[in-house]
Protein backbone atom coordinates (compact mmCIF):
# COMPACT_ATOMS: atom_id res chain seq x y z
CA UNK A 1 0.00 0.00 0.00
CA UNK A 2 1.44 3.30 -0.80
CA UNK A 3 -0.25 6.91 -1.31
CA UNK A 4 0.94 10.16 -1.75
CA UNK A 5 -1.16 13.22 -0.88
CA UNK A 6 -0.95 17.11 -2.12
CA UNK A 7 -3.41 18.93 0.20
CA UNK A 8 -4.47 22.27 -2.20
CA UNK A 9 -5.96 25.40 -0.09
CA UNK A 10 -5.64 28.63 1.08
CA UNK A 11 -3.76 29.61 4.46
CA UNK A 12 -5.68 29.03 7.54
CA UNK A 13 -8.09 26.08 6.54
CA UNK A 14 -5.67 23.67 8.35
CA UNK A 15 -3.72 21.97 5.63
CA UNK A 16 -0.81 21.64 8.24
CA UNK A 17 -2.82 19.64 11.01
CA UNK A 18 -4.78 17.55 8.28
CA UNK A 19 -1.75 16.41 6.92
CA UNK A 20 0.00 15.86 10.30
CA UNK A 21 -3.29 14.13 10.98
CA UNK A 22 -3.37 11.59 8.36
CA UNK A 23 0.55 10.84 9.08
CA UNK A 24 -0.12 10.41 12.74
CA UNK A 25 -2.97 8.08 11.77
CA UNK A 26 -0.59 5.75 9.14
CA UNK A 27 1.57 5.24 12.19
CA UNK A 28 -1.00 4.58 14.31
CA UNK A 29 -1.48 1.96 12.37
CA UNK A 30 1.29 0.42 11.95
CA UNK A 31 2.47 1.76 8.37
CA UNK A 32 4.83 4.74 7.15
CA UNK A 33 3.92 8.18 7.36
CA UNK A 34 5.92 11.60 6.06
CA UNK A 35 4.56 14.91 6.00
CA UNK A 36 6.18 17.91 4.99
CA UNK A 37 4.03 21.28 5.32
CA UNK A 38 4.53 24.06 2.73
CA UNK A 39 3.91 27.39 4.12
CA UNK A 40 4.62 29.76 1.16
CA UNK A 41 3.72 33.50 2.70
CA UNK A 42 2.23 31.68 5.48
CA UNK A 43 -0.54 34.52 6.03
CA UNK A 44 -4.64 33.57 5.59
CA UNK A 45 -5.62 33.48 2.51
CA UNK A 46 -2.38 33.08 0.57
CA UNK A 47 -1.95 29.56 -1.53
CA UNK A 48 -0.58 27.20 0.52
CA UNK A 49 -0.40 23.52 0.14
CA UNK A 50 1.23 19.96 2.52
CA UNK A 51 1.89 16.68 1.52
CA UNK A 52 1.65 13.22 2.66
CA UNK A 53 3.63 10.29 1.57
CA UNK A 54 1.89 7.11 3.23
CA UNK A 55 3.42 2.99 2.64
CA UNK A 56 3.23 0.11 4.47
CA UNK A 57 6.94 0.26 3.48
CA UNK A 58 9.77 2.90 5.00
CA UNK A 59 9.36 5.76 3.13
CA UNK A 60 12.58 7.65 2.04
CA UNK A 61 11.80 10.42 -0.41
CA UNK A 62 11.46 13.82 0.90
CA UNK A 63 10.64 17.13 -0.18
CA UNK A 64 7.02 18.17 -1.95
CA UNK A 65 5.13 15.35 -3.60
CA UNK A 66 5.34 16.47 -7.37
CA UNK A 67 3.36 12.74 -8.99
CA UNK A 68 0.30 12.45 -6.30
CA UNK A 69 -2.03 9.79 -6.41
CA UNK A 70 -4.42 11.89 -4.62
CA UNK A 71 -5.12 15.72 -4.46
CA UNK A 72 -7.44 17.19 -1.65
CA UNK A 73 -9.03 20.68 -3.13
CA UNK A 74 -9.71 22.64 0.28
CA UNK A 75 -10.92 26.19 -1.15
CA UNK A 76 -12.65 26.48 -4.65
CA UNK A 77 -10.58 29.18 -5.71
CA UNK A 78 -7.61 26.68 -5.65
CA UNK A 79 -9.87 25.89 -9.01
CA UNK A 80 -11.98 28.58 -9.90
CA UNK A 81 -9.31 31.26 -9.39
CA UNK A 82 -6.32 29.87 -9.81
CA UNK A 83 -4.75 30.72 -6.04
CA UNK A 84 -2.57 27.46 -6.05
CA UNK A 85 1.21 26.85 -5.31
CA UNK A 86 1.15 24.35 -8.00
CA UNK A 87 0.04 25.64 -11.56
CA UNK A 88 -2.18 23.79 -12.91
CA UNK A 89 -3.88 22.48 -9.71
CA UNK A 90 -3.70 18.89 -10.80
CA UNK A 91 -0.36 19.12 -12.19
CA UNK A 92 1.50 15.79 -11.62
CA UNK A 93 -1.28 13.75 -10.45
CA UNK A 94 -1.05 10.40 -11.61
CA UNK A 95 -3.29 8.09 -13.77
CA UNK A 96 -6.04 6.25 -12.04
CA UNK A 97 -5.79 8.91 -9.24
CA UNK A 98 -8.53 10.74 -7.06
CA UNK A 99 -9.25 14.04 -6.41
CA UNK A 100 -11.39 15.63 -3.88
CA UNK A 101 -13.05 19.01 -4.08
CA UNK A 102 -14.63 21.00 -1.42
CA UNK A 103 -17.34 21.80 -3.03
CA UNK A 104 -21.45 20.87 -3.32
CA UNK A 105 -21.23 21.56 -7.47
CA UNK A 106 -18.95 20.71 -10.00
CA UNK A 107 -16.28 23.45 -10.65
CA UNK A 108 -13.31 21.98 -13.55
CA UNK A 109 -13.53 23.68 -16.24
CA UNK A 110 -14.59 21.58 -19.71
CA UNK A 111 -10.75 21.03 -20.85
CA UNK A 112 -10.18 20.30 -17.12
CA UNK A 113 -12.86 17.91 -17.34
CA UNK A 114 -11.36 16.50 -20.10
CA UNK A 115 -8.02 15.86 -18.58
CA UNK A 116 -9.16 13.76 -15.68
CA UNK A 117 -11.34 11.66 -18.08
CA UNK A 118 -8.23 11.02 -20.26
CA UNK A 119 -6.41 10.13 -17.12
CA UNK A 120 -9.22 7.91 -15.76
CA UNK A 121 -9.12 10.04 -12.38
CA UNK A 122 -12.04 9.74 -9.95
CA UNK A 123 -13.14 13.43 -8.70
CA UNK A 124 -15.41 13.54 -5.98
CA UNK A 125 -17.26 16.94 -4.87
CA UNK A 126 -17.52 16.96 -1.06
CA UNK A 127 -19.63 20.10 0.30
CA UNK A 128 -16.89 20.01 3.50
CA UNK A 129 -17.45 23.42 4.43
CA UNK A 130 -21.00 22.85 4.39
CA UNK A 131 -20.58 19.85 6.33
CA UNK A 132 -18.59 20.98 9.07
CA UNK A 133 -20.59 24.13 9.56
CA UNK A 134 -24.01 21.63 9.83
CA UNK A 135 -21.98 19.33 12.74
CA UNK A 136 -19.03 20.98 14.03
CA UNK A 137 -20.82 24.38 13.67
CA UNK A 138 -17.49 26.09 12.25
CA UNK A 139 -15.98 25.84 9.01
CA UNK A 140 -12.08 25.32 10.99
CA UNK A 141 -13.84 21.45 10.89
CA UNK A 142 -13.34 21.74 6.85
CA UNK A 143 -10.12 19.96 7.12
CA UNK A 144 -11.75 16.73 9.34
CA UNK A 145 -14.37 16.49 6.68
CA UNK A 146 -12.26 15.86 3.87
CA UNK A 147 -9.86 13.57 5.64
CA UNK A 148 -13.08 11.51 6.40
CA UNK A 149 -13.40 11.86 2.72
CA UNK A 150 -10.16 10.80 2.02
CA UNK A 151 -10.48 7.61 4.45
CA UNK A 152 -13.82 6.88 2.57
CA UNK A 153 -12.23 6.14 -0.84
CA UNK A 154 -8.94 4.98 -0.50
CA UNK A 155 -9.33 3.36 3.28
CA UNK A 156 -5.72 4.92 3.62
CA UNK A 157 -5.96 4.92 7.38
CA UNK A 158 -8.58 3.38 9.74
CA UNK A 159 -10.81 5.70 11.77
CA UNK A 160 -9.74 4.45 14.89
CA UNK A 161 -6.00 5.67 13.74
CA UNK A 162 -7.24 9.13 12.95
CA UNK A 163 -9.47 9.33 16.33
CA UNK A 164 -6.10 8.00 18.13
CA UNK A 165 -4.22 10.84 16.23
CA UNK A 166 -6.74 13.72 17.18
CA UNK A 167 -6.12 12.98 20.55
CA UNK A 168 -2.68 12.98 20.51
CA UNK A 169 -2.44 15.76 18.66
CA UNK A 170 -5.16 17.75 20.94
CA UNK A 171 -4.79 16.06 24.02
CA UNK A 172 -0.93 16.50 24.74
CA UNK A 173 1.80 18.63 24.43
CA UNK A 174 0.98 21.69 22.13
CA UNK A 175 2.34 20.93 18.40
CA UNK A 176 3.62 23.99 16.45
CA UNK A 177 4.53 23.45 12.89
CA UNK A 178 4.04 27.12 12.56
CA UNK A 179 2.29 30.81 14.31
CA UNK A 180 -0.52 30.35 12.61
CA UNK A 181 -1.22 26.83 13.20
CA UNK A 182 -0.51 26.87 16.48
CA UNK A 183 -3.22 29.51 16.35
CA UNK A 184 -5.68 27.71 15.03
CA UNK A 185 -5.20 24.71 17.55
CA UNK A 186 -5.78 27.12 20.62
CA UNK A 187 -9.28 28.69 18.89
CA UNK A 188 -10.46 24.98 18.32
CA UNK A 189 -9.46 24.00 21.91
CA UNK A 190 -10.94 27.19 23.36
CA UNK A 191 -14.46 26.64 21.30
CA UNK A 192 -14.65 23.23 22.53
CA UNK A 193 -13.60 23.70 26.81
CA UNK A 194 -13.28 19.86 27.12
CA UNK A 195 -11.46 17.29 25.25
CA UNK A 196 -13.86 14.68 24.32
CA UNK A 197 -16.23 17.55 22.57
CA UNK A 198 -13.27 18.27 20.46
CA UNK A 199 -12.62 15.15 19.51
CA UNK A 200 -16.44 14.19 19.53
CA UNK A 201 -17.03 17.21 17.00
CA UNK A 202 -14.26 16.22 14.47
CA UNK A 203 -14.89 12.78 14.79
CA UNK A 204 -18.59 13.06 13.35
CA UNK A 205 -17.06 15.48 10.54
CA UNK A 206 -14.96 12.99 9.66
CA UNK A 207 -17.75 9.70 9.90
CA UNK A 208 -20.28 12.03 7.70
CA UNK A 209 -17.94 12.61 4.77
CA UNK A 210 -16.82 8.61 4.98
CA UNK A 211 -20.08 7.82 4.83
CA UNK A 212 -21.06 10.20 1.99
CA UNK A 213 -17.92 9.26 -0.32
CA UNK A 214 -18.43 5.53 0.57
CA UNK A 215 -21.99 5.86 -1.00
CA UNK A 216 -20.47 7.42 -3.61
CA UNK A 217 -17.94 5.36 -4.48
CA UNK A 218 -19.37 1.68 -5.56
CA UNK A 219 -17.45 -1.58 -4.04
CA UNK A 220 -14.12 -2.11 -5.96
CA UNK A 221 -14.12 0.80 -7.56
CA UNK A 222 -10.29 1.03 -8.87
CA UNK A 223 -9.15 4.19 -6.50
CA UNK A 224 -4.88 4.79 -5.99
CA UNK A 225 -4.09 3.88 -2.73
CA UNK A 226 -7.09 2.11 -1.76
CA UNK A 227 -5.90 -0.45 1.34
CA UNK A 228 -6.88 -4.04 -0.02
Amino acid sequence: MKLDVRMSGLGGQGMVTAANLLGMAAVNDGNYGIVIPFFGAEKRLAPTESYVRISSQKVYEKGEVGHPNAIMVFHPEVITKGKCYTMPFYEGLRPNGLLIINSAQPLLSPEDARTMAKLNVTVLYVPASEIALEVADTELATNMVLLGGLVGATDVVTLAGLEKAIAQRFGGAKFIASGTTAALDDVLKRKYSKLQELLGKNMTAISKAYDLVKAMVSEGAPIAGRRE
